[in-house]
């Protein structure tokens, strides 16, 4: 008997900067033949996703690759309120472009998660303006401002769900590849005693991004050991900072080394799957 081709899900973790490996990962998969029905994802990963399912994933690249620090820094638009950067800058590049659809309209279904800072609980977006569902997913707190939802302040889904396979499965996907950006990220800045002799304390930045990498470390595992892919690829981006935009095509190509790896082992599962 023939074996029908499964409904194939992409989820996108968490990440910041370590996020545009997704691109990379999407280009292999791409290439190898293996195209996903459906997208979803949080934080960086809901961004790239919203752009992949509407087709508009080499724009993206092309954008990411021109990036400089100074582009970067440019982008930041400083806030003294609930979070260092508005992030409208940003956004408002954004939405003239690349995220300028509303998500019933993308070819292909797409969903991010976000949290809600009043109860703590995950959000799943999958209808309205892309834009705005992106900006909720990626409000990382201290860092962009809340997203104001539905009468709700909406932030990034990463403190709930970093690698959203629940969402994928909800979705209808019953083959589902999780790409994981945390794996390598902790212990980034361990070494023996000795070793620290004569060097300055790690800065605030330093502090807070080596404490979120922990945060996701624990909340991903815990998630995906209660709710499992189908296949994992794990980018090795432990030495990629969180907001090191600027250094995308080290990304990049990152990701395309981690899916080439995991293509072989996805592409036997596909074959055995009934």
């Amino acid at each position: 008997m023939a074996q029908s081709k499964p409904r194939i899900g992409i989820v996108l973790g968490a990440g910041s900067a370590r996020g545009w490996a997704h691109i990379g990962v999407l280009r292999a998969l791409a290439g190898a033949g293996i195209a996903p029905d459906l997208v979803c994802g949080t934080s960086i990963g809901a961004l790239v996703g919203a752009v992949y399912a509407d087709d508009e994933l080499v724009g993206l690249e092309e954008w990411v690759r021109t990036l400089t620090w100074r582009k970067v820094v440019g982008y930041f638009d400083l806030s003294f309120g609930s979070g260092l950067l508005k992030g409208e800058k940003l956004f408002d590049h954004l939405r003239g472009g690349l995220l300028d659809k509303r998500i019933e309209d993308l070819k292909r279904p797409f969903a991010a998660v976000a949290a809600d800072l009043a109860s703590g609980r995950e959000v799943w977006l999958r209808e309205g303006l892309v834009a705005d569902a992106v900006r909720a997913s990626i409000a990382m707190p201290g860092l962009f401002t809340p997203q104001a939802r539905d009468e709700r302040l909406l932030v990034d889904g990463a403190l709930v769900n970093p690698v959203p396979v629940s969402l994928a499965r909800a979705m209808d996907a019953e083959f589902v590849i999780a790409v994981d950006l945390s794996s390598s990220t902790v212990g980034r800045y361990a070494k023996k005693a000795e070793d620290r002799k004569g060097e300055k304390p790690p800065n605030m930045i330093e502090v807070i991004t080596g404490s979120l990498n922990i945060m996701s470390v624990r909340i991903t595992r815990s998630r995906m050991a209660g709710e499992p892919a189908d296949a994992v690829i794990q980018p090795r981006l432990g030495e990629l900072g969180l907001l090191e935009y600027h250094r995308g095509g080290e990304a990049i190509a990152e990701g395309v080394a981690a899916a080439e790896l995991a293509i072989p082992v996805i592409r036997r599962a596909l074959q055995d799957w009934n």
